[in-house]
């Protein structure tokens, strides 16, 4: 399974309601392709202090490697992207991507 962790600093411009609808569509998104597992997302609350700057994010549970290849190429994710980008502080540069290989074991 790979866990596909994004991190975002939105513009402090950017109202609650653009954070949201950005997510939201990110995650009808996710719902129609193969491969993936969930998607989960949310404000970032910080309780270690360790990421003030991360306003928001979001995680995707793909099967395997190659629905995230997928994911990453196709247009709408390309489009959604570029949606989310248009957001953040920085465009492209005020978000932080990680993807976890894990075993899927809880």
């Amino acid at each position: 399974m790979i866990l596909h962790c994004v991190f975002c600093t939105f513009r402090p411009d950017v109202p609650s309601e653009k954070r949201r609808q950005i997510l939201s569509d990110l995650a009808a998104f996710s719902r129609t392709l193969n491969g993936v597992l969930g998607f989960d997302h949310g404000p970032n609350r910080d309780f270690e202090g360790k990421s003030p700057q991360v306003t928001d994010g979001f995680v995707i549970r793909f099967s395997e490697t190659a629905d995230l290849s997928a994911y990453a190429e196709h247009p709408t994710h390309k489009a959604l992207g570029q949606r989310l980008c248009d957001l953040c502080v920085g465009g492209a540069d005020g978000i932080m991507v990680v993807d976890l290989e894990c075993d899927g074991a809880a």
